[in-house]
């Protein structure tokens, strides 16, 4: 070894100029080598992510019906029960730039939710109309496409892009424990197929979507379904969307075009304030008692006053008309006030409790002896709600 140093200092300078630069060069690889084995790609199990809620509830209804059922409603829909609504899943990997491709399955299993939000053809008989207390509300892939800002595209289910009212989840809940008129008769839940979105910029996004129609998996007819949406923010806490759902709905009918009407109106005028408003117009033809086109339309406005950092007051009216009883059954004005307080006693732990009363123009809710008597629904409803 010593001899082999001897021979190499013993050359020429001109050989040791010569190596410098090559030593350099080996050494500056090695770096760089050292640099990617202390800095990994991430594995692709490492980008996804897991996360839940929980929900659990007790409704009591004043009127005491004899069937234990409190009437149009949603998820509340059992009087003097405590309940488990909902256990639900997310397993997703996001994506937020062009190029990415990832995925979300929302699992959700319990004694509420599950049942009213699974789709015809999966989890539901289509035959029967009978849902488990197990649904994939959401299961779809997603790719960004790199066209400008980015093209997004989802394939699979997702939930509606109408309404201002949402399926309560992980990353979502609404400010009021229980649902709207709207929310369960007027607008769809789900819809299965294509939905391709774009931002052109902080201010203006739209999408369009192909689906098999409302709420249904298999498709119950030979045709699709269509749905546009707008979301314009012209400023600083104010936010406008308007979407259009159009296509046949009906089993075996390819023909018969229901549409619906969407806007979406939300203005946060301080950071413990929100003002919300919600109004759908719909349409089906070949519904109405002439066999000509029935309608149904309903508005609703919000309020949410953040008192404390912890304690907040939620407030809502509705008005939901059913002008010729395709929605709800019945030919009817419905209306609802809710007032909502809401505890959080922890980042993860939030209680909600409902004081509503419905009102409708007809004799449509149940009394204690199993007549339907009432034109009033008064109810009380106690909510926890865990995310994870």
């Amino acid at each position: 070894m010593g001899r082999r140093i001897r021979e190499v200092l013993g050359r020429p300078a001109r050989a040791v100029v010569l190596a410098g630069p090559l030593l350099a060069g080996l050494a500056a690889a090695c770096a760089t080598a050292e640099g990617e084995e202390a800095a990994p790609q991430p594995k692709w199990y490492e980008e996804v992510s897991v996360n839940g809620m929980a929900s659990v509830s007790w409704s009591y209804n004043f009127n005491r019906p004899d069937s234990g059922t409190n009437q149009y409603r949603v998820f509340d829909f059992g009087d003097d029960s405590i309940k488990v609504d909902v256990v639900d899943l997310v397993i997703q990997k996001a994506v937020s730039k062009p190029g990415e491709a990832g995925f979300r399955v929302d699992a959700a299993a319990g004694a509420s939710i599950p049942r009213m939000t699974a789709a015809s053809g999966l989890f539901r008989d289509p035959a029967t109309g009978e849902a488990e207390d197990f649904d994939l509300q959401q299961a779809f892939v997603s790719w960004i496409a790199p066209v400008g800002n980015g093209l997004r595209l989802d394939a699979g289910k997702f939930f509606t892009i109408a309404g201002y009212e949402y399926v309560d989840r992980w990353d979502g809940t609404n400010d009021n424990a229980t649902r709207s008129f709207q929310f369960g008769y007027a607008e769809p839940v789900t819809h299965t197929g294509l939905k391709a979105s774009y931002a052109f910029s902080d201010a203006v996004s739209a999408l369009v979507m192909v689906t098999n129609g409302w709420d249904v998996v298999k498709d119950n007819n030979s045709s699709k379904s269509l749905g546009a949406g707008l979301t314009l923010a012209p400023g600083p806490g104010v936010t406008f969307s308007l979407s259009y759902l159009y296509g046949p709905e009906r089993q075996g009918d390819n023909t018969d075009n229901r549409g619906l009407f969407n806007v979406i109106a939300t203005l946060k005028p301080t950071d413990t304030v929100t003002v919300g408003f919600n109004l759908d117009w719909g349409t089906e033809q070949g519904l109405a008692a002439d066999g000509g086109t029935a309608g149904w339309w309903g508005t609703t406005g919000y309020l949410r006053l953040g008192v404390t950092p912890t304690f907040a007051l939620a407030f809502r009216a509705e008005y939901f008309d059913d002008q010729d009883g395709v929605r709800t059954g019945t030919v009817q004005k419905l209306k609802e006030l809710t007032l909502t307080p809401e505890l959080k006693v922890s980042p993860h732990l939030v209680f909600r409790g409902d004081l509503r009363i419905d009102f409708s123009d007809g004799q449509v809710f149940e009394d204690s002896d199993g007549a339907f008597t009432k034109k009033q629904q008064p109810t009380f409803l106690l909510n926890a709600l865990y995310t994870f």
